[in-house]
């Protein structure tokens, strides 16, 4: 009625009407519940996505009460908790059950099928196949160059940033994921790349997805990486605006899968920890390579793991029934490509610029309409479905989050130095193309103290000068979250510092609840020498090399080096916090760390090896960490390697005709 209310009982059935909204409104602001206790598994709430207040108008004799509007709100967000603890329920399940034990370890084949070893390279036949650029590796450079700084000096600033081009973008790759060389001895034939992997079986997959590229394509299109080629297979062109619509100029975005079963053919159940430690390696790889470049990367984690199915043309692999068990057989469905993250790459110094999720998801799932060239190749012929890692991996899938504001971008940080003189004068193309994993340590070399708090320092997410949580340094700072990993160190031969335990606090907002959680004997002193900006306490005094040794599964490499270290992180909070898709990503993070730890030896003239097999909770009980609050995710090993002098290298490019 718009001329105003015309009767007393019209005024008070408006009165009513009234009433009764503003306590549907008012139900939107007062809790569902009473609070719970600090200690139970307290989850966020997600924002409900259709919560909906009825207008005045549309209230009538049959309208629904406020009572039942809120009940039914309230019912969602009970459903939609229950379905997040369910999945940090899942991936603590996954992590108990695949923890190594001195009485046992976790599940895997009991032997290694040869005859179906996966093949290391995946390939798109019948893609159009782009040669990409070769760059000199042997040829020893002495000054910094546009194509290869010195390595050290990237951690102080970045060089101005070059522009898109076939050449850099050859680089990028190149110095990243690319083959680095071929092993051979007797009649046995493998190859190396840049980005280290568990067992070099190498779950991890590239994806460039870029505007116009002289040489590459005149279209904006979506590339599959072949590090074998050295190549990209066009797999799709796509719309114009997409790029200029979306991101700032000069940027092109990488996209990171993994192939679960090229690890789990030899690790079995533990498979997925270790596809997510490559992950990092990958990620830490790629933001070295592109700060050659002059450029910046920082994931896009708004996206979801849909968008990113889409994006990269992964929605064509046939869908995976999971067994209730494992189970052996012919599963061609088992080789399909997991998609893990987006990495965007912009030039370093870049304004902060918006990143609209939601309009971005809209566009990219338009891409399952485009024409997609190529079908993948076979890997194996039989295989063993190991099916609790598809059950994790479905319940660690992100979902798109609708982030609203700009995209920050840290200002680049400089990491602290107390020895540059460490270092051996080597360019970055040396560092990362020659790095090796070292099969054994010689037990004799030794390190000297300032060189050791160097590496360590480059370890550090924030920089000099700063209390440590934000991940602004390179390469921690593609990550977009902060820092949740430390680093417990077996001391064995650093000269001027005791034998020992120490610990390395990598967010320092953790400092108290880690000596809480430890053993009340722990000193938590700074070392003689200790940089005031390196967050590094010692625990104990105690010669530890054969403790190291037993705590990795018996492996001498643990104790023969001059010090082995395992990555803690801050692991239960975490996922109840954030939600169980961080899960995968504390293992994104040890990786990164691991790739710092590789690099740095190589860097400092020594070896490095990343030890994935270790007793998880004798660790822990070492440390004194009880529940799952703190959980050490990833070893490593730093010392004088031991050459095999039975095996041959050959170089990368050209490499064999065969594939394994």
């Amino acid at each position: 009625m718009e001329g105003g209310i015309a009767t007393k009982s019209g005024f008070f059935l408006f009165l009513l009407l009234l009433l009764q909204n503003l306590l549907v409104m008012a139900s939107k602001f007062l809790p569902s519940r009473l609070p719970l206790p600090l200690n139970s598994p307290r989850f966020h709430r997600l924002p409900s996505t259709n919560k909906t207040m009825i207008p005045i108008a549309s209230f009538s004799s049959s309208s629904p009460s406020a009572s039942s509007v809120d009940n039914s709100v309230r019912k969602q967000e009970e459903e939609e908790e229950e379905e997040l603890q369910e999945k940090v329920a899942q991936a603590l399940t996954f992590h108990h059950q695949t923890k190594h034990g001195f009485a046992n370890y976790a599940r895997g084949p009991r032997g290694l099928d040869w005859a179906n070893q996966p093949n290391p390279f995946r390939r798109y036949i019948s893609a159009p196949l782009l040669p990409l650029l070769h760059f000199p590796t042997n040829k020893p450079i002495v000054a910094v160059t546009d194509d290869a700084p010195f390595y050290s000096s990237l951690f102080h600033s970045l060089p101005p940033p070059k522009p898109i081009s076939h050449s850099t973008i050859s680089q990028l790759f190149f110095d990243s994921l690319a083959v680095s060389a071929w092993k051979t001895t007797g009649f046995s034939t493998w190859s190396l790349r840049v980005n280290p992997s568990s067992g070099n079986l190498h779950p991890t997959e590239a994806y460039l997805i870029a505007p116009p590229i002289q040489s590459i394509s005149d279209s904006p299109f979506v590339a599959h990486y072949a590090p074998k080629e050295h190549s990209l297979e066009l797999r799709a062109t796509i719309p114009s605006g997409f790029f200029p619509d979306f991101f700032p100029d000069n940027s092109f975005l990488i996209g990171i899968s993994s192939i679960f079963w090229r690890e789990a053919w030899k690790y079995g159940e533990r498979a997925f920890r270790y596809c997510n430690h490559d992950v990092g390696h990958a990620i830490g790889a790629i933001a070295m390579a592109a700060a050659t470049l002059g450029w910046d990367v920082k994931l896009l984690d708004g996206f979801g793991y849909k968008d990113l199915e889409k994006l990269m043309g992964l929605q064509f692999f046939p869908d995976f029934k999971i067994p209730s068990r494992p189970i052996k057989g012919k599963f061609p469905e088992i080789e399909f490509e997991h998609p893990d993250c987006l990495i965007l790459v912009f030039p370093n110094g870049s304004n902060p610029f918006d990143v609209n999720y939601k309009e971005l998801s809209s566009v990219v799932n338009e891409f399952t309409n485009l024409e997609w060239k190529g079908r993948p190749n076979s890997l194996s012929k039989e295989h063993i479905c190991w099916d609790i890692i598809y059950r994790t991996a479905e319940a660690v899938k992100k979902p798109l989050t609708i982030q609203k504001g700009e995209f920050l971008v840290d200002q680049f940080k400089s990491s602290g130095i107390c020895s540059e003189n460490s270092y051996k004068g080597f360019t970055i193309r040396e560092v990362v193309r020659k790095r090796r994993s070292a099969v054994d340590m010689d037990g004799v070399t030794v390190m000297d103290r300032q060189t050791f708090y160097q590496i360590l320092l480059h370890c550090l997410p924030s920089g000099k000068g700063e209390k440590h949580r934000r991940q602004s340094t390179l390469p921690f700072r593609a990550l977009s979250w902060d820092a949740e990993v430390h680093a417990a160190i077996f001391v064995h031969r650093v000269i001027g510092l005791p034998k020992g335990w120490y610990f390395l606090v990598r967010n320092e907002d953790h400092l108290e609840e880690l000596k809480m959680a430890t053993r009340s004997e722990f000193k938590w002193e700074k070392p003689e020498g200790c940089p005031d900006d390196l967050p590094l306490y010692k625990l104990a005094s105690s010669d530890c090399r054969e403790l190291a040794k037993r705590l990795s599964c018996h492996q001498d490499i643990a104790s023969d080096g001059c010090f082995s270290l395992g990555m803690v992180a801050h692991f239960e909070p975490t996922l109840v916090e954030k939600g169980a898709w961080m899960y995968p990503r504390l293992f994104w993070e040890t990786g990164v760390l691991g790739q710092v730890l590789y690099l740095e030896a190589h860097a400092v003239g020594i070896s490095a090896t990343g030890i994935g097999c270790f007793f998880d909770d004798p660790v822990h009980e070492l440390l004194g960490f009880r529940g799952s609050k703190f959980q050490s995710l990833y070893h490593f090993t730093v010392g004088g390697p031991v050459l095999d002098k039975r095996i041959m290298s050959l170089p990368a490019y050209p490499g064999p005709s065969i594939d394994a």
